[in-house]
């Protein structure tokens, strides 16, 4: 007889509604194609300015942390393949309290991504389109004219999202391949065509680490390390429109890091080694503005890749990045446009968000989220001060939702002990233990400048809930406060010690007051992320509760596909 709670769960992790059209190289390819986007063009320059040399060890650190956090999700993936499961997992583990804090900022940080995807491509291009981006001390943002173009962008994502998964992933995989085929061609032409070995231990400049470890760490956060990485989460968030996830989730998560990880490295090692000697006169902080020739540093701004392929006398190869330039954010911005829809869809299952949001069309797209998704993208295009500036904010909310899937797995090994699990994580109790550390560190590394606004925006959030409920109080779900309440405390705790740590240095005057040096700030953030994660296993749902998110509200969960949307 079959176990009954194994029975429900599989039932209720069934995302009916939507069509399983993705196949195992479509989810690995989403993943792919989405960490391969804005962060490699930009993201080598911004990262040897902040680390030096050291740089090419902050890639494979942020592969490694992100992979410890992946590795939780490839078994919360095969146990519950639902679309928009960053979300919808905390759900069923620790209630809507939970769920939605982590919704509403891993919203956020989605929402945001597809606009700044769409900035970078626009960035480089105005190398060639001088009339969509000025420079506001030495910032690049939209000028009107860029601005109806950005948004021309969004609505060509939301066209292309409306008419199906599957047209989405056919077009996605020959994006993706170029993508592969661009970065791998200047690596090699990068490392043959001039290669200063010198460069990486250049004494004058501090050598191989010039700003020491906590440069290395900071750039983690803050250059678009961990920011190109995320794009791990496609083989959770589309894990419901996928046939066969048991097996295809585990290698898009895995595959797509492990690819990268080593594609990013191998490329900030040919950067830094294709760097003209004198372009180090200045320190590594100012390589931006030495490395341009003849050509004008304001080029450089805007497509620092390219600039240094034309200073090489590979003029094709610059002609490529520009192609490429467009392409590869462009189709990143696609792929979160799509992940996006889905995050708000999981919202209005859950129940705490508008259920109209969980609407569908006739090709099983969430049409009331895309809409949604459009209008936000729209509004975060405005305040835009160019791609780093924001990349620590998308990082830190990111990082910070899927700060919730290790304390999830392992609620979830005590809540259904006998659910099946097809990808089962060895030494679990290890790995998401330092997967959680890893969230609470590369937020933390972001620094007080970015975690306040973040926190800021949390606010905001919780002000939306409390309108929400007072407004439909009759038909949402309780908000099991007490199975969420370990929320707070960790939101809390993280403000308190990025408050009292060193990130970014208090002598620049960004309000955090330094008591706490790199080291006792690592010491509290391990002992912190044990505390917290004890809490929230702690106040875990009992199992009768899990099964009932697992059925989901109403008895909606199985509603017939011919009645959705309508």
């Amino acid at each position: 007889m079959q176990n009954p709670t194994t029975a429900k769960s599989r039932s209720a992790a069934d995302d009916g509604r939507l069509r399983r059209d993705v196949g195992v190289v479509g989810l690995l390819f989403t993943a792919v194609g989405s960490i391969i986007g804005s962060g490699w063009l930009f993201g080598a320059l911004s990262a040897a300015q902040i680390a030096g040399p050291a740089a090419v060890l902050a890639w494979g650190i942020g592969g490694l942390m992100i992979l410890l956090i992946g590795l939780c999700y490839a078994e919360l993936g095969t146990m519950f393949p639902v679309s928009g499961g960053v979300v919808r997992f905390p759900h069923y583990a620790f209630g809507s309290f939970a769920s939605y804090t982590l919704g509403w900022i891993t919203w956020l940080a989605l929402a945001s991504t597809t606009s700044i995807e769409v900035l970078a491509a626009l960035q480089y291009s105005t190398n060639y389109l001088p009339w969509l981006q000025r420079l506001d001390e030495g910032v690049p943002v939209l000028t009107g004219a860029g601005f109806a173009v950005a948004v021309g962008l969004l609505a060509l994502f939301s066209l292309i999202n409306a008419i199906g998964i599957r047209w989405f992933a056919r077009l996605n995989n020959a994006l993706v391949w170029w993508k592969l085929i661009i970065i791998v061609l200047v690596i090699v032409m990068f490392m043959v065509t001039t290669f200063h070995g010198a460069n990486l231990t250049h004494t004058v400049e501090g050598g191989f680490m010039p700003f020491g470890w906590s440069g290395v760490f900071s750039s983690i956060a803050t250059a678009g390390i961990v920011f190109s990485f995320l794009g791990f989460r496609q083989g959770v968030e589309l894990a419901g429109e996928t046939h066969n996830p048991q097996r295809n989730v585990p290698i898009a998560i895995i595959g797509s890091v492990l690819i990268t990880s080593v594609i990013y490295v191998a490329l900030q090692l040919a950067f830094i080694g294709a760097l003209p000697p004198q372009a180090l006169a200045n320190g590594w902080a100012s390589i931006g503005t030495s490395f341009t020739g003849g050509l004008s540093q304001i080029a450089a701004t805007y497509g620092p890749l390219a600039v240094l392929a034309s200073v090489m006398g590979l003029t094709w190869l610059a002609v490529l990045l520009y192609i490429d330039a467009v392409i590869s954010p462009a189709d990143t911005g696609l792929i979160y446009a799509t992940v996006t829809t889905r995050i708000s869809y999981a919202m209005g299952r859950n129940g705490n968000a508008p259920r109209s949001l969980a609407k569908v069309n006739q090709h099983g797209v969430p049409w009331v989220s895309l809409i949604v998704t459009f209008i936000a993208g729209a509004i975060f295009l405005l305040p835009f001060p160019g791609w780093q500036k924001l990349v620590g904010f998308v990082t830190s909310a990111a990082v910070l939702s899927f700060g919730s899937g290790p304390p999830t797995l392992l609620a979830m090994r005590r809540q259904l002990p006998r659910h099946s699990r097809p990808f089962r994580l060895p030494a679990v109790h290890l790995v998401a233990y330092l997967a959680f550390l890893s969230s609470n560190l590369i937020v933390y590394w972001s620094g007080w400048t970015t975690i306040w606004k973040l926190m800021l925006a949390v606010m905001i959030g919780y002000i939306v809930l409390a309108i929400h409920e007072i407004r439909y109080h009759a038909s949402t779900p309780r908000l099991e406060w007490r199975s969420g309440s370990w929320m707070l405390v960790w939101l809390t705790g993280l403000t308190a010690i990025s408050w009292l740590g060193t990130y970014p240095d208090p002598s620049q005057g960004a309000g955090n007051l330094g008591v706490l040096d790199s080291g006792w700030s690592v010491l509290a953030l391990t002992l912190f992320s044990g505390l917290i994660m004890w809490l929230a296993i702690a106040a875990r749902l009992s199992s009768a509760q899990v099964e009932e998110h697992l059925r989901g509200p109403s008895g909606e969960q199985n509603a017939p596909e011919s009645t959705v949307g309508s």
